[in-house]
């Protein structure tokens, strides 16, 4: 059965400026984002990520291109006549209004009655795990107590879709944590459909159902976390996504050769000439030498990560590669700086990549 399209973007374009000195912050994007998904749009700073939320918000109108809810085109509608909210950095709450009032505010705006007000404040009250807060003034709350009332403020009309951009940015790390386990749980709680705006890798892989990586005004890749970090279909998203390893090869029948003269299998490659294979360090093995696949190294350094010690390597044309091993319970790999090792490859997790 085919999934509903709950926002669809048809080749849009952005520009800021004219002329010679114009800035194309979107180019030629086109998403389709599905009804109830958790959807994370993710790239560096710049990227047009920002843009491509604004314009499903309303605050830009495109160059060029449509944007569509639900099969309707809204590409020039108001944001006040959107059924969509937005979640900024900045909370924008009300600080001479208690948390109750803040969040049935935009309720209010719209002339609902006081008696609906009450009931859907105290019912995202619970929503968000803060009925005890309710008569509290924002400056009596702390930063992750502030971003639930921004949540429950903006999901209080229940829109058809929630924009998100990068909410968790000004959390410290075990917040932003602990936000992002809330943040999923309040999307299939409500089945709203979320557009999450996010720099941050992990954020994205976490919570997300699909991605889509974004790059210089342009989408790469879209897919489930899983396809994003296992199957990249770029150089561009490998690297972004995660911790990888380039290694610069020549096509062989069947495979590889490293520059080290090592032949590893890559399934479907076919042609010739030079490429790069890329393999995760998680997907690097230590081995002992004479074993099928084996590859010399040395060891250059190691560093401890807790769970994991990154060892990196060096192969003999110079090459280098990062494994990453499982610490043991004394944190000691039982390996040295300048030690003679032999590494492999995980059948299959190797791939060439296009640039």
């Amino acid at each position: 059965m085919a999934q509903t399209i709950a926002v669809e973007a048809r080749n849009a374009v952005k520009e800021f400026g004219s002329g010679a000195s114009a800035v194309r912050a979107l180019d030629d994007v086109s998403i389709s984002i599905r009804e109830g998904e958790f959807f994370t749009l993710l790239g560096p700073s710049g990227c047009g990520k920002t843009t491509l939320l604004r314009l499903i918000a309303g605050f830009e109108m495109p160059s060029a291109g449509k944007i569509l809810l639900n099969g309707q085109d809204i590409t020039y509608l108001p944001p006040n006549r959107r059924p969509v909210n937005t979640v900024f950095q900045s909370y924008a709450l009300f600080p001479h209004l208690t948390v109750a009032q803040n969040i049935g505010f935009g309720l209010e705006m719209q002339g609902r009655p006081a008696s609906e007000v009450k009931a859907t404040a105290a019912r995202m009250l619970a929503l968000v795990k803060m009925e005890a807060f309710a008569n509290r003034k924002i400056g009596q709350l702390s930063g992750g107590q502030q971003q639930r009332v921004a949540l429950a403020r903006a999901l209080a009309p229940a829109p058809k879709v929630l924009l998100l951009d990068e909410p968790l940015s000004a959390l410290d790390l075990k917040l932003r944590k602990e936000m992002q386990i809330e943040l999923k749980r309040l999307q299939l709680e409500t089945g709203i459909t979320f557009v999450f705006v996010t720099h941050d890798q992990e954020e994205a892989l976490t919570m997300s159902d699909r991605v889509g990586v974004m790059s210089a005004g342009k989408l790469h890749q879209v897919g489930s976390p899983k396809d994003i970090y296992t199957r990249p279909v770029n150089r561009f998203v490998a690297s972004f996504i995660g911790e990888t390893n380039f290694l610069p090869a020549s096509k062989v029948p069947g495979g590889v050769q490293l520059g080290c003269g090592a032949v590893v299998e890559v399934a479907g490659l076919t042609g010739t000439g030079t490429t790069t294979l890329t393999v995760r360090p998680e997907q690097v093995r230590l081995a002992t030498q004479g074993e099928a696949g084996a590859i010399p190294a040395t060891v250059r350094n190691l560093v401890y990560f807790g769970t994991d010690t990154h060892c990196y390597l060096s192969l003999s044309d110079g090459a280098e590669v990062i494994a990453r091993l499982q610490s043991p319970s004394n944190g000691d790999v039982g390996l040295e700086t300048g030690q003679t090792v032999a590494l492999r490859l995980v059948q299959g997790a190797a791939q060439v990549l296009a640039d």
